[in-house]
């Protein structure tokens, strides 16, 4: 497909436009100094912690839906259909489980990220080899991903080639960013999340209205789809259920993907656990919080938009499979090709602004927490002690540009994949076993010893290389299942041999932690709870 294909008028170009002008704009006003003021390390990296529930669960959203949400689930719903969503609904679940379990804590202990609660649990060894395993993911697998899944978006769209479209989206992204920190990032992803969720919506509506005809109407052209496409619908796979065919012609089952009740039970829990109480780019957001209520009423928040998404990222992947378009040739290019053919001028300058706003404020929040790790964990830790408040910042925006710049030179590379959003999710997985255990144990048992959760931490890549190469036929979130039991075991094993039966001096006194009562949270977490199971119980 090429840009005469899927012309761009020129009010798609003044919307889109407008929409790079906002952002940028917003970004360096909410970034602005006072005349002889200087930013600190709290205001770059946290937002001065001043975030109201609403940012933060703007915020968690822009941050986490990206192009590995609209051009790879869009995919991944082109191949397996509405499955794939249960990395939305369960998410939102476990965002209830992260505030009400996690977050007091974290609070609590007034940190700055992940790995520094790890040397406040365990120790400075834990806290340094867990820094730099979030920063090779975070270069190596997120940024690079989102970087070529968006760069694919745009050169499918408007024809412009693969390497200027990802230089552009990183160049967008270091632009209102770089200066502003995490205060830019979270104001604008207020203005990011109403695009990306108005453009996706405006998308699967002009998508399904095509589909259903003039008669049937959006509504109508849903239950069409529904019938037609009825083995895309099912959200629990079994074995041999669903076969399709990848990129080279190859069936494959997609069970492989989602096996079975492990999406309800077993394995997407260590992934969503892992994304969404450990992750650093994800739950800097909370760590910014005003204060405890806040941080929980934003991820309540942002488990109704999680509820939300699927209808925006998976079903034109849907809708683009009952077309049976033969210019698809490969899965992620499912949600480009219906926003080129489907979405009329005009309106296609605000669903394209909805898809780069969405890659966008993943690439800032990305680089922010890359940035916030290697300052804060490594640099200040093992470098120099007394770095002074504008040198840290100095060295955090220096960081997240060397980073977007390793990944920029990166992500081309990827584009010999299908389905990239599994690839983030299996090659994540090789890590995320471990790092939960470690957590979890850290967190919740007073007798985990800093050498068992070394043990842990190093055992976790070649325990999940070990098993994907001599237990090919285990689905990947059922290997992290085994791999995050192992973990545990070896945790548990270790920390008697070593502390025989003891508490470690460093436990938690989860009992000692303040759960502030919120009637409105838990009025919102019995909402989310009830829409899902609806959702599962009829999709089932």
């Amino acid at each position: 497909m090429d840009s005469a294909s899927v012309p761009f008028a020129t009010l798609d170009y003044v919307i889109f436009g407008i929409y790079l002008l906002v952002i940028v704009g917003l970004g360096l006003w909410v970034s602005r100094e006072e005349e002889g003021e200087e930013k600190s390390s709290s205001d770059y990296f946290l937002a001065s912690k001043s975030l109201p529930f609403w940012a933060i669960g703007s915020s968690l959203i822009a941050a986490n839906i990206s192009a590995e949400q609209f051009i790879g689930m869009s995919g991944s719903g082109f191949r397996v259909g509405l499955a794939i969503a249960s990395y939305e609904w369960m998410a939102a679940v476990t965002l209830l489980v992260i505030a009400y379990f996690f977050l007091p804590i974290y609070l609590e202990k007034e940190i700055f990220t992940m790995p520094q609660f790890l040397e406040q649990r365990y120790d400075g060894r834990v806290r340094m080899l867990l820094a730099i395993f979030w920063l090779l993911v975070y270069v190596f697998v997120n940024l690079t991903s989102v970087l070529y899944m968006g760069g694919l978006s745009i050169n499918v769209i408007m024809g412009l080639p693969l390497w200027w479209s990802i230089a552009g989206l990183a160049l967008i992204a270091t632009a209102y960013s770089l200066y502003g920190g995490l205060k830019a990032v979270a104001w604008t992803d207020v203005v990011q999340v109403i695009v990306l969720v108005g453009g996706g919506l405006l998308t699967t509506w002009v998508a399904l209205d095509a589909y259903g005809g003039s008669d049937a109407g959006p509504v109508g052209g849903l239950g069409q789809l529904m019938g037609d496409a009825s083995n895309r619908f099912n959200m629990i796979l079994f074995e041999g259920e669903l076969m399709y065919q990848n990129d080279e012609g190859v069936t494959q089952d997609a069970y492989q993907l989602l096996p079975g009740l492990s999406v309800l039970f077993g394995g997407l829990w260590v992934a969503n656990l892992f994304y969404w109480g450990c992750n650093q780019y994800i739950i800097q957001r909370a760590l910014a919080a005003k204060n405890l209520k806040e941080a929980k009423r934003g991820l309540a928040f942002a488990g109704y938009l999680k509820l939300l998404l699927p209808l925006i990222v998976v079903v034109p992947g849907i809708v683009a499979y009952a077309l049976d378009p033969a210019a698809v040739t490969k899965g992620d290019e499912a949600y480009p090709w219906l926003l080129g053919q489907y979405v009329p001028a005009g309106f296609r300058g605000l669903a394209f602004a909805a898809l780069v706003a969405a890659i966008v404020s993943s690439l800032a929040s990305m680089m922010n927490s890359a940035s916030t790790i290697f300052t804060m964990d490594l640099y200040r830790n093992y470098v120099e002690e007394s770095a002074s408040e504008s040198k840290l910042v100095g060295i955090g925006r220096t960081v997240a540009l060397v980073c977007i710049v390793i990944a920029t030179l990166l992500a081309p590379q990827l584009a010999d994949l299908d389905q990239v959003f599994q690839y983030i999710q299996e090659y994540t997985g090789f890590v995320s076993p471990g790092v939960l255990a470690i957590f979890i144990m850290g967190l919740f048992w007073k007798k985990a010893t800093p050498n068992a959760a070394l043990v842990s931490a190093v055992l976790s890549i070649p325990l999940s290389a070990a098993f994907k190469f001599l237990t090919p036929n285990i689905a990947f979130l059922n290997r992290m299942l085994i791999v995050f039991f192992i973990s545990v075991a070896l945790i548990v094993g270790l920390s008697y041999l070593e502390n025989r039966g003891e508490d470690h001096p460093k436990a938690i006194e989860v009992s000692d932690v303040e759960h502030e009562s919120d009637p409105i949270f838990q009025v919102a977490a019995f909402g989310i709870l009830g829409i899902t199971a609806a959702l599962y119980a009829f999709f089932w």
